[in-house]
């Protein structure tokens, strides 16, 4: 009974409802009849203390509220843990398995034919593959100095976003360094072998020229900032000086052999800016003088060119969308909407790329004469075309002469349309349009939302247009390549005043007129003429058999606070239509039409814009995707980044910088329509 008793003393305490101690309390003496009740007493007591410690701990326990931005970054995670366990296991598979083995490298096969490094080679990189680097920074970005912000891993964009977001932008009047922060192009040929580990840009191209020779004595690497307008890159870092001192250098030190460019998307038109800039009088331009490129270029090999602008640029600006963002809007609204994620995605995209005044020369260049007006297009054939995603299943190649079906017309002159009847319409039923609808009291009605202070971190133009002027925007109108420049003017006042002053979109009357000698004119061929180089050969090299973005059906968003009033309508479908964008061929990026008229007629023979008859010719390259998953993204594909992969283009800029000329290569290869194309386009020559 005694040792009943002690244990009683011990264990029989009272739970304490505000604390998680316990006291215990004086007991009454009992007698042996109570003996099995103090028992049995002492048992639930300690029942409900073990009871209670173990809900106390579930409660501390208890797991935070599990949000969408969890389930984003889990997938994330996945997506990225699966990527590079496959990028693993590829690194272990033999050479060749059985049904599959790998075609000998364009390098191997021509060594073998004897081909030597002959010409040196400098490669242009385009917008977005050239890698940046910190130099200067605020304190977000401390322990960043010299680290890439853009390519590479972009692990920053994870660790701290809205810090990476405020070094990539530029200031939004001088378009220029924001004050505190300095971002450069990273130099030499890493600057865009890789545009992120795993998927190559030029180390394809790079490593089968090495094969016959090339090394870094005659293959360079020209990279420049691609965020900044072209006289700016040289403004602020003396790109284009250094780009003529070094093919100087490399023409003298090769044995005084004439080099060979190889520039791939907008590194085309940046190009074209360099040689009106080398042969024009300083301060302006470099002072090399007329004779210049005739005796330092053999031949400019242009990769993916966008000499006439491409359609997607219009929308990156006005919606910062693509057919890519579209589709994943209409999959999942919420991945880029605020109202779940609370992110903003698309407004810090568009933001921060508003401030890149690159992005402007991609606009489609030439107006209604190139691009078509409310009711014809050149490539409209007629009673115009309908794309298939046809392929045939031996070869994997789209066949566009089947894919395109003659069906209800299709008005690609509209870039942008405002639902899907106002891009089918006939113009008669349209509301007119013209630069008067975005000039005087229509751009005083404009302003409305400006002070919406909750805004600021996430600012766009858009703030500030009143919700009068943004229902006017989309009152069933629709836009050609001559009215966009007033919208985009409209919508985004401040982008559009620094690019006037750097880029031009028109085609000139007199090419003759002094005004011409403006290097906002320099990039834009329709008003600017070739250099004086009878010798140089210049070429269009580029894939054909992708579907590629030509215009576009927009629709008024659903709510317009702090964010952009305009989106694709992702549920028009129709002939060539397919979730709000209109296809035509191309290379995924840019249509046939941009990349090989100039070659196909505006320079072709001796024209007003190639006064010297400077030989041209048009290479095309059909799209076959990979046959399996060893093959990579292919080694026949036509995309515009993936071509660079593309054997037959790499064999056939190896030959032209062994010494081969267009003549020897077979000259023009066609495969799509742009020769019809040309024809239907009153471009005086």
């Amino acid at each position: 009974m005694a040792k009943l008793l002690r244990f009683r003393k011990v264990c029989y305490v009272e739970p304490v409802k505000t604390s998680l101690t316990y006291q215990p309390f004086e007991t009454p003496t009992v007698n042996k009849k109570e003996d099995g009740a103090v028992a049995q007493t002492a048992n639930s007591v300690l029942l409900l203390d073990n009871k209670t410690k173990k809900n106390n701990k579930k409660k501390r326990r208890e797991p935070k509220e599990w949000r969408c931005v969890d389930n984003c970054c889990w997938i994330i995670g996945y997506i990225c843990t699966t990527w590079w366990l496959l990028v693993f296991l590829y690194s272990f598979l033999p050479s060749t398995l059985p049904g599959f083995q790998v075609p000998e490298s364009s390098g191997i096969r021509l060594k073998r034919e004897g081909l030597t490094a002959l010409h040196p080679v400098v490669l242009v990189p385009g917008i977005v593959t050239g890698g940046l680097e910190l130099w200067e920074g605020r304190p977000c970005a401390e322990g960043l100095f010299r680290k890439r912000l853009w390519g590479g891993s972009f692990t920053e964009v994870f660790r701290r976003p809205f810090c990476w977001l405020e070094h990539l932008s530029l200031h939004n009047e001088t378009g220029l360094d924001p004050p505190g922060i300095r971002v450069r192009a990273v130099p030499g040929l890493v600057a865009a072998d890789y545009f992120a580990p795993g998927y190559f840009v030029w180390a394809v191209l790079i490593e089968n020229l090495a094969k016959i020779g090339y090394e870094g004595k005659n293959l360079y690497m020209a990279a420049y900032d691609w965020r900044l307008s072209f006289q700016n890159t040289e403004i602020r870092d003396q790109s284009l000086s250094r780009l003529k001192s070094k093919i100087e250098l490399m023409y003298v030190t090769n044995g005084y052999k004439k080099v060979v460019v190889v520039p791939h998307s907008m590194g085309v038109i940046y190009f074209l800016h360099f040689l009106k800039w080398v042969e024009s009088p300083r301060p302006m331009g470099g002072g090399g003088g007329l004779g210049w490129c005739d005796k330092h270029i053999k031949a400019i090999m242009n990769i993916g060119p966008a000499f006439l602008g491409v359609p997607k640029a219009v929308s990156n600006v006005f919606s910062a969308e693509g057919k890519d963002v579209a589709f994943v809007r209409s999959m999942d609204p919420g991945v880029l909407d605020s109202e779940i994620l609370g992110l903003q995605t698309l407004e810090h995209v568009m933001r921060v790329s508003r401030t890149w005044d690159s992005i402007i020369s991609l606009m489609p260049k030439g107006g209604d004469t190139i691009w078509g007006n409310l009711d014809w297009s050149p490539e409209d054939c007629d009673s115009g075309k309908r794309m298939n995603s046809e392929s045939d299943n031996n070869t994997g190649i789209i066949d566009l002469k089947r894919a395109f079906q003659h069906e209800e017309p299709v008005r690609y002159g509209r870039i942008i349309s405002f639902g899907k009847d106002a891009s089918q319409l006939p113009s008669s039923q349209l509301k007119s349009l013209g630069s008067k609808d975005f000039s005087g009291n229509h751009r005083e009605k404009r302003r409305g939302v400006g002070n919406n202070n909750s805004c600021r971190e996430i600012w766009t133009e858009y703030d500030e247009m009143s919700r009068e002027s943004i229902g006017e925007v989309a009152e069933t109108k629709a836009y050609t390549a001559s009215t966009l420049l007033d919208l985009l003017q409209f919508v985004a006042p401040k982008m559009m005043k620094r690019a006037e002053a750097h880029f031009s979109h028109g085609i000139a009357d007199n090419l003759d007129d002094p005004k011409y000698a403006h290097y906002k004119y320099w990039s834009n061929p329709l008003e600017t003429k070739l250099p004086n180089a009878p010798d140089m050969e210049i070429y269009c090299l580029y894939g054909v058999g992708i579907p590629t973005e030509r215009s576009y059906v927009y629709k008024l968003s659903a709510s317009s606070k702090c964010k952009i009033p305009f989106r694709i309508d992702s549920s028009a479908d129709g002939s060539c239509l397919k979730g709000g964008v209109h296809f035509v061929d191309g290379d995924e990026s840019v249509p046939v039409l941009s990349a090989g008229l100039m070659c196909a007629k505006g320079w072709r023979g001796k024209t007003r814009f190639n006064p010297s008859g400077i030989s041209t010719y048009v290479r095309e390259y059909r799209h076959k995707p990979p046959s399996s998953l060893l093959e990579g993204r292919g080694l026949q594909s036509g995309g515009h980044v993936d071509i660079m992969g593309n054997v037959a283009l790499i064999e056939d800029v190896m030959r032209v910088a062994a010494g081969a000329t267009g003549a020897e290569l077979g000259g023009d290869e066609i495969y799509s329509d742009i020769l019809k194309m040309a024809a239907r386009i009153n471009l005086r020559l």
